[in-house]
């Protein structure tokens, strides 16, 4: 004999001696153990999603923060009154560093030549050519360099970009 086929044996053996209302509550206890293993092997799941609800929450409220201030960005843009081409390339020289950048008229677009220019002067730079000389880059070639000056060697771009300058035609009202 074998002794899983041994320890069926005396289990049952063990079973045959428990009264009645011990075997109603052996076998209870059994189903309830077993409930409990199954019903948290399938609820984990959707307890992990509750434990997690407040942080996605919070971050699909930052999303949404964000695209609405986007939104209101875009219609500001959209309302905007369109200036001429001489104001618009008024406004880029007006706002362009000219040790940094060097701006070159060609037509409707305005080629810039980047040398050692901060990411952060950039990053507000273009940002300020769109809104004010309502200029919008068409073609970007910059390259990662380090910061002559600065110990921390922070990040400078160097490169080309081409804007391109509303129409000649559209005059401000």
């Amino acid at each position: 004999m074998s002794a899983l086929s041994s320890l069926r044996t005396q289990t049952a053996s063990r079973w045959q001696a428990l009264s009645p209302r011990e075997q109603r509550g052996l076998s209870l206890l059994g189903a309830s153990l077993a409930l409990l293993v199954f019903g948290s092997i399938a609820i984990a799941p959707a307890l992990n999603t509750l434990r997690d609800s407040d942080n996605r929450r919070a971050q699909i409220g930052q999303q949404l923060a964000h695209m609405r201030a986007l939104q209101v960005q875009a219609r500001a843009l959209q309302t905007r009154t369109p200036i001429s081409r001489d104001e618009a390339l008024r406004h880029l020289q007006s706002l362009t560093p000219s040790a940094q950048m060097q701006l070159t008229v060609q037509g409707d677009r305005v080629a810039v030549q980047l040398k050692a220019v901060p990411a952060a002067t950039l990053a507000h730079w273009l940002s300020q050519a769109r809104i004010q000389a309502q200029a919008m880059p068409l073609e970007v070639r910059l390259t990662r360099g380090n910061s002559p000056t600065a110990h921390n060697a922070a990040p400078v771009w160097e490169g080309s970009l081409v804007l391109s300058l509303p129409h000649r035609h559209t005059s401000a009202p």
